[in-house]
This record gives structure tokens, sequence and C-alpha cells, in this order.
């Protein structure tokens, strides 16, 4: 039993569900923030961060002393955890074991799928109207599937690259001027073996940069027609590799690894998917303060990581004021801020008032990317795993 969620709200009707009794367009904030009171809301979150997790607990004393809402922190390994068990509940007619969930990717796809989320909710919300939709796409679309209100971003990962400045006072912009910076220093730069995350993101980087219609990227793609779009791509990485250390012909397992040969002198450049990475190692010793970080200047592959509400939540209001609370320039400036954590704010700068920009310091810090490029979205899930595959099939030997 589920009801249809549509962008316009409670559309049509499915078949009759336990879990909703009225329109969420019917109740006025102060109405949420009523119910809200006294209610305890089961967070669904990764945990495998003590930064994040102190910034949870956070979180929690601020809502219970301004709202009286008790959160609780679920600590997973894998999201897939709490989706299988909405699921099970939703299936057996239960009232729902989380409340809010920290998701993106995959895992918000089957959910929006089978019809497993609450909403839509998130433009709803008051800080909402200061997330910047214009210049991170991505706010609104999760891995090429709109998310239609039914998830409100957190938080901001983006392809970013650092070196030290004092060995490469003009990084490499875009893929190409990479290619020449590796002609002109060979053996000096490498990315990770896909299906490595980053490695995997570096080549979507330059498939994004070679393509001839970018536009195919966020739609669905079978072999044929990928292989006829990738020719561009793997023509770009056959001239690259040649360059690259130990001649290509062998790559780094992982980031970490690269991130290492950069810090022992082995390496020009590195790579992450979290802008402020650089300007954190910096703060750790772990490279010096001449460290520079950048983003290619036409853009790069980003994305956004959310919290939804399951459609079974009971304490579906306080879940909307801890989302609302997430995405206050106070929080989000404290999550961004490198001795806390060092995640990257959804919000335009543009739409805060002096003092509420005045909370956000760290991109004066050393390693910080001074001037932020606009993201490019990921493409659609379908891509990936041939981009894995003929990677793999081309230079893993």
């Amino acid at each position: 039993m589920r009801t249809m969620l549509t962008r316009r709200g409670f559309t049509g009707l499915v078949a009759m569900t336990p879990f909703l009794s009225v329109a969420r367009a019917a109740e006025s904030w102060a109405e949420i923030e009523s119910q809200a009171r006294g209610q305890t809301v089961y967070f669904n979150a990764w945990a495998g961060s003590p930064q994040v997790n102190a910034y949870i607990a956070w979180a929690a004393e601020v809502l219970k002393q301004r709202h009286g809402i008790t959160l609780e922190h679920v600590k997973l390994a894998d999201t897939a955890e709490v989706v299988r068990r909405v699921r099970d509940e939703v299936k057996a007619g239960k009232d729902g074991s989380a409340d809010l969930i920290w998701i993106n990717g995959q895992n918000f796809h089957v959910m929006k799928e089978e019809q497993l989320l609450y909403g839509p909710f998130a433009q709803d919300l008051p800080n909402f109207a200061l997330v910047d939709t214009d210049g991170k796409p991505t706010t609104l679309v999760d891995f090429a599937e709109g998310t239609e209100g039914l998830e409100s971003p957190w938080g901001m990962a983006q392809l970013t690259f650092f070196a030290d400045g004092a060995k490469l006072a003009t990084p490499p912009m875009s893929m190409f001027e990479l290619l020449d910076l590796a002609r002109d220093e060979p053996g000096r730069i490498t990315y990770p073996a896909p299906p490595d995350f980053h490695g995997t993101t570096f080549v979507k980087q330059a498939l994004a940069e070679t393509i001839g219609e970018r536009a195919l990227l966020p739609m669905a793609i079978d072999k044929a027609d990928f292989l006829a779009a990738t020719r561009p791509l793997f023509g770009y990485l056959d001239a690259l590799h040649p360059y690259l250390w130990r001649l290509g012909r062998q790559f780094p397992p992982a980031q970490a690894q690269v991130t290492q040969m950069l810090a022992d002198g082995e390496l020009l450049m590195g790579l992450t998917f979290n802008p402020n990475e650089a300007a954190n190692l910096v703060a750790a010793g772990t490279l010096p303060a001449s460290t520079i970080a950048w983003q290619n200047r036409g853009g790069s592959i980003g994305n956004t990581h959310f919290v939804a509400i399951p459609i079974n939540a009971k304490s579906r209001a306080a879940a909307q004021v801890v989302a609302n609370l997430l995405l206050s320039p106070e929080a989000q400036a404290r999550k961004a801020d490198l001795a806390v954590w060092g995640d990257p704010t959804v919000l335009d700068m543009a739409r805060l008032k002096p003092d509420q920009r005045a909370l956000f310091t760290t991109g004066d810090a050393p390693g910080a990317v001074k001037q932020p490029a606009r993201t490019i979205p990921e493409p659609h899930g379908s891509w990936v795993p041939l981009i894995e595959a003929a990677w793999l099939e081309r230079y893993g030997a």
C-alpha cells in the first residue's frame, strides 16, 4: 500500500496508506514547528568520521535547546541498510524506525522509484531560499535524477586539484592544459585506477571536457552509443597516459596514495572530491602552507548530498525542522569550518546578509579553493559501469 507522490504533492491516489493523512502543503511552517516540539528524530546517517559524528551531536544540542526536539544519531556503515529497512517496514505497514536519512545517488533513486519518500517538502523549508540552485544545479538534481522536493540539500562535493604552489605556480585549468603539463613534467602526474571513485571521477571530468555533445551526459546510454560518444575521451587518455607516472602502465589504487606521493614530492599534483581537503591537509601539517587548490575553469564534476524523510516516518514535522536547521547559515558555516568538518556549503553567499557571510572563513585558509568553478552534474548512472569496464579493458593490464 502506498501513495503516489509527485512534484505537485499528493495528486494521485494509488492505494490507501496508513502513513499519510494530510497534504504537506496544508501545513504552515508555524504549525510544523509546533507539531515538532517534543518529537524524537531518528537520523540515520553514515558514522565513519569522528568529525561528522561530533557535528551531528552539536546539531542535536541546538535542536533540543531551541525546538524541544530530540535528535538520535542512528549510526550507519552503509545507507543501503536503512533503504532496505524502510522498504520492509512499508511492505509490512509498520511505522518507521527512521525519520531522516543522509542520502544521495543510487539510494535516493531507489527510494524515489519505490515511492518510499515523504514529500515534496524541501522547497517549503524557510532556509531553502538561501540555497544556490543556479550555481550549484546538483542541489536540485541527484546523479541526473530530479529531486522534486523529496530531499533537502546538505553539503557539496566537487572534483578539485591541488599542488604545492612553490613548485607549480601556474596550475592547469582544464584537462587539455593538464595534458600540456604532463608533457612538460613527464612521470609527475597520475590518478587512481578506476573503479576507485576518484579515478572514475577524473575520467568523468575528461569525458565532460571532450565529449562532442554534453547534453548526452544526463541521459541513460547503451553500449553502442557509449562507444561512439567516448571516442574523444579515450583519444585524450591515450595521449595523456604515456606522460604519466610509470608511463601510464600502472596507476595508484586509491586517492590516498596519490596524496601521499604528492606529500613525498614524487608527484606534482593531487586530486580530491572535497574542495576543502587540501586546506585540511595544510592545517594538519601534511602539506605545506604554499599549497594551492583549484577547479577547472569550465566547471568540474560535482554532486550534492542530501537529507530525506521516509514515507513512514513517525516524526515528519520534527524531521523538517532538523532539515531546515541543517540549511541555516549558522549550521552550514560550522559544517564548512575546517576545524569542525570542512564540508562545503550548499548556500549562495549572495543571498546571505553580511553577518551571515562573515561566518564562512575557509576561503582565506591556505590550500582553500580561491575561485570555485561551476558544478558539472554527474552523468547518468548508466555511464559509470560502462566507463569503468572500458577503462579496465583498455588500460587495466
